[in-house]
């Protein structure tokens, strides 16, 4: 099994986006920092948390890019060319509402069967679109309401992305309420 450290992961996301994909590199380390930052505050595995900051967006890269659908993309490429953990497979592969898109690109079935859920997982996911919906594009503080805003901006309303962030965005928002709140406790004990 490869390295799992956040720096062999920083490492794989600046080699596929830097280049390629400059404004996403500076999200991923925006992503990334947040994990980093809050990881401990809320008892997380904060190595596995960010580890998977780092790769959520690898599959936006123009070489990785196979079905569209750039969590299910990132995490093939993961799986088949890093022999990374299942663990930051799954994490890339469903954070920020990608089951949603799923639906939306005809993918769930794929997404689902070689990326399967488990029941720790969930958590883990919600870590990961935290991160993601309270960190903009250039790698900026955001509320996840103006972040799914700004999602909604760049794309079409008949494109995928729109309808499943549309869709998806009461249950985003809700799970970033959660880790705000327990942000909030963990600072008052």
């Amino acid at each position: 099994m490869a390295d799992q450290s956040p720096a062999w992961a920083r490492e794989i996301a600046r080699h596929v986006l830097a280049d390629a994909l400059p404004g996403r590199w500076v999200h991923t380390q925006g992503v990334a920092a947040q994990a980093r930052a809050v990881g401990p505050l809320l008892g997380w595995n904060t190595d596995l948390i960010e580890t998977a900051a780092w790769l959520h967006d690898i599959g936006y890269a123009p070489a990785l890019a196979v079905t569209g659908l750039h969590p299910l993309d990132g995490a093939r490429y993961l799986r088949d060319r890093t022999n990374a953990a299942p663990a930051v497979c799954t994490l890339v592969a469903h954070h920020s509402g990608a089951v949603a898109e799923a639906a939306e690109r005809g993918l769930s079935e794929p997404l689902l069967a070689e990326f399967p859920l488990n029941g720790h997982s969930g958590d883990q996911v919600i870590a990961i679109t935290y991160c993601d919906f309270t960190t903009g594009p250039g790698g900026e503080r955001l509320s996840p309401e103006k972040r799914i805003t700004e999602i909604l901006s760049r794309y079409e309303p008949d494109s995928p992305v729109h309808r499943a962030v549309q869709a998806s965005a009461p249950r985003l928002l809700g799970q970033c309420r959660e880790v705000t709140a327990a942000l909030r406790a963990s600072k008052r004990a």
